[in-house]
């Protein structure tokens, strides 16, 4: 997982401002650990390479958050056994597995 302070320190370099640190943590946070590794990589690769990488930070993110195929999370009837958990995602509740809930950051809810 890829701390916040990382990648703030890599787009605050790159020009952005201060003052939208916030605004960024809390999008950041809604990235899945899959995400954030995602965009760190191709960031980093882009500012290493002299490429353009936006100085607002919040549209750097999104515009290196790679469409398509970020993974969604598999949901499961609740009858599977294992180590299962409600969670909730999309305000709706759903049941997975505890690995699947890290994984995708997904709202822990109850042991299943």
């Amino acid at each position: 997982m890829i701390a916040f302070t990382t990648i703030w320190a890599l787009l605050y370099e790159n020009g952005s401002a201060a003052r939208k640190e916030e605004g960024t943590r809390l999008y950041w946070d809604t990235l899945t650990p899959t995400q954030q590794q995602q965009v760190f990589t191709t960031i980093t690769d882009k500012l290493q390479k002299g490429l353009f990488v936006h100085y607002d930070p919040i549209r750097a993110l999104r515009e290196n958050l790679r469409r398509g195929q970020a993974a969604e999370p598999t949901f499961l009837r609740g009858d599977e056994g294992g180590d299962l958990v409600q969670v909730r995602y999309k305000g709706l509740y759903k049941i997975c597995t505890r690995e699947t809930m890290n994984q995708f950051n997904l709202e822990f809810v109850k042991d299943w």
